[in-house]
This record gives C-alpha cells, structure tokens and sequence, in this order.
C-alpha cells in the first residue's frame, strides 16, 4: 500500500503575479486616460483609437496568462512585448512631431514596464536584461535622438526590471532553501516519535529476550545473542535516520514542494549508508558521515556487496568473538569504505594460495567488484593484529559508468 504524502506548497511569486496583473489593468487605464485629454492634439488620432482598442483587449483577454509562472510562456512573453514595440513605434505616426520632441509620451505609455516586468518575474535578471534593451532601442528610434528624457526613463526601466529580476532568483533560492530545512525538520520529527514507539515495545522486548537468553544458556544463549545483534541494528538505524533528498517543484507557479514522507527514487542514485546500515550489529559497528553518501544504484549495491563479502570473511576466519568496523568516507574525488577486524590476520601468501586452489572468494567478490567499477581493494594484513580490506570507488569513474549505462 503507497505511502501517503503530506505536500505544502509555498511560493513568495505568487503575490509578483499577482501585482503585475493589477499594474497591467491600472497602466492601460492610464494610457487611455492620457489619450484622451490630448486627444485633439494628435493628428493621426484614428491610429491611436485602433491601438488603445487593441491593448484593452490584449491585456483583458490576457489576465489569466500573468497569473502564475507556468502559464506566462515564452512566447506570450514575445508577443506581449511585440505589442508595447509596436505602440512605441506607431507613435509617430499618430501624434504630432511638436509632442514628440517636447518629451510627449508614447501610446503604451507606461504599460511598456509591465511586459518588461513579465519577463523579469519569468525568468530573471537575464531575461529582464534582454526585454529592457530591446525597449530601449525602439524608444531610440521613436524619438529619432537620444533625448534627456528618453534616456532617463531607458534607464530607469533597465535597472528596475534587472533588480527585480534578481530579487526573483534570490526568493527562489531562499524558497529551496527553506522546503529543505522544513523537510529536516518534519524527518527529524517523524524520527523522533518512531524512536519512542520502537523503544517502548520492540527494543525493550529484545533487550529482555538478550538477558533472559544468557541467564537460561544452551539454544536461549544463541536466541539471545541474535536478539542482542538485532536490537544494536535497530538502535543504529533509529538513530541514523537518514533523511530522503529535498525535492523542488519544476513548476514555477507551485513555488517550492515540502514532502514530509518520501521514498527513494528508484532511477535515481542510491545512499550508500542506507544499503551498509543493515550490517551494523552487536559485533559490527559502522560510522558514517551525517550526510547522504549518493552512488548510482548498480554502483552503490556492488560496494554494499562488496563490503558484504568482506563480512562474510570476517565471520569465516576471525572467529565468532571477532569484532568489525565498516567507516565510510566521502571525499572529494572518491568514496572510501574501510572494513577492519580484530581477528588474528591473514597468514603471508594466504590469499595467493587460495586463489591458486581455486577459492576466489577476495578475487571476485571483493576486488573484481571494485574493478568493474574503475576502484580498487587493497587488502592490509597483519598476522596477530587483524584485518583491513579498503575499498576505493573513483567518482568520476562511477557517473562515467552510470552515463554509459543510460544510454
């Protein structure tokens, strides 16, 4: 049965569409409004009336298009700044040359600043650059010279659009953020009421089953020591609790996506510490770093087997008192898993003997693993002094690998 999911969605654009849909309504009323208390001064003012009639109905007709991210596409985008453009430029056809040249304004007016704004919120300081520039040009060629007035108003829709549309790209940033630490938190939450649940009932009665078992000796003894080795990897994977990868919504419009319960993407990479927590027992102990360890998934389960088979060795040859310890590293360029014992080593010339006797147990299972995956196991022995088997997986070796297999 699917896990349900509780979602919140949270998005500081939607007010920005919000009052850009209000700027576009109150800006065309005000081209208007100017029109018509000039309207004797126009000599083309039929141009103008065919203009205004088509910008009421482009911006009413339109409304829904600025109400959020997804539905204000590119090419709306185009075709609402070809709209302002072209009001830019019919105004010198409609109004007289005496306006014109004294700082008389354009037929959109400022309306212009809401296509500009469009793009600003759409897609950032970039797209606000590029919509503002060519704004800039067609005011140039309106008034024919590069007026005092005219390059004021250039500039100051240039550097408004452009701060706007960076404010935009810091408040989406600000917004994964935010769905990250929200997500933590809900994890770290669920984590905590799941440990009191667990420590209540099942660790307690496997802490029990542990004492009585040795108390009793003989089949309880062993009973025992297997409720003992379960309830240390219960208290490891309790405690561990590793949170699932914050997901950011691709919609711009749904703002960003808090899931407080998530499971892991099959397709996607796999934490390595998630694969190594099962092994962690009364006699294995691991320690990992506090943050995912991501591996592709063929990858991440050749090491988890990898590490497996060395187990497995250990358990064979240390003896059953023999302690292990697995630490897995995440460095820059490789990740590193040490499996290290307390047994009493491997004696010279053991390994070569049993590969030449036809045991490839190391030879395959540990080292051929790490060969497949462009890494390498070193096997340090010291007779006496225990065991360590180091495995080393190149990452650029790895997403290489994973590249190859996608295609």
């Amino acid at each position: 049965m699917p896990k349900r999911e509780r979602v919140m969605r949270m998005s500081v654009e939607l007010p920005l569409w919000r009052a850009l849909a209000g700027y576009r309504v109150l800006t065309m009323l005000y081209a208007i409004g100017l029109c018509a208390t000039a309207y004797d001064q126009f000599t083309r003012p039929w141009v103008a009336v065919a203009y205004y009639a088509v910008l009421v109905v482009w911006t009413l007709a339109t409304l829904p298009k600025v109400s959020g991210a997804a539905s204000c596409t590119p090419r709306f985008l185009a075709a609402d700044l070809a709209v302002a453009l072209a009001g830019i430029l019919l105004t010198p056809i409609a109004d007289s040359h005496q306006r014109i040249a004294g700082g008389g304004p354009t037929l959109p007016s400022i309306w212009t600043a809401g296509a500009v704004l469009a793009f600003a919120v759409k897609g950032g300081w970039r797209w606000a650059a590029v919509a503002s520039t060519a704004v800039a040009a067609v005011n140039l060629v309106e008034r024919g010279h590069p007026a005092r007035d005219t390059v004021h108003n250039v500039i100051l829709v240039w550097v408004a659009s452009i701060a706007i549309g960076y404010v935009v790209e810091v408040a989406r940033a600000s917004e994964r953020t935010l769905a990250r630490a929200l997500e933590i938190e809900a994890a770290t939450r669920e984590r905590e009421r799941l440990a009191r649940d667990i420590h209540d009932s099942v660790l307690q009665v496997l802490a029990m089953v542990k004492r009585r078992g040795a108390a009793l000796g003989g089949e309880a003894a062993e009973l025992g020591r297997l409720a003992g080795e379960q309830e240390v990897a219960l208290r490891t994977l309790v405690s561990g609790g590793l949170v699932p990868v914050s997901r950011v919504s691709e919609d711009l419009a749904e703002g960003a996506v808090v899931r407080a319960v998530e499971e892991p993407d099959d397709d996607g990479p796999l934490d390595l510490r998630a694969l190594l927590a099962p092994y962690a027992g009364a006699r294995v102990s691991l320690a990992e770093p506090g943050a995912p360890v991501p591996l592709p998934p063929d990858a991440a389960r050749e090491v988890a087997a990898a590490v497996g088979a060395a187990l497995d060795n250990v358990r064979a040859h240390a003896g059953e008192g023999a302690r292990a310890w697995i630490l897995v590293e995440d460095e820059p360029d490789e990740i590193v898993v040490t499996v290290r014992d307390d047994g009493p080593g491997i004696p010279e010339g053991r390994l070569a003997q049993a590969e030449g006797e036809g045991r490839l147990g190391v030879a395959l299972s540990i080292r051929g693993r790490l060969r497949d995956l462009g890494g390498s196991a070193e096997i340090l022995s010291v007779p006496g002094q225990g065991t360590e088997v180091e495995l080393k997986v190149p990452k650029g070796a790895v997403r290489a690998r994973g590249k190859k297999a996608e295609r």
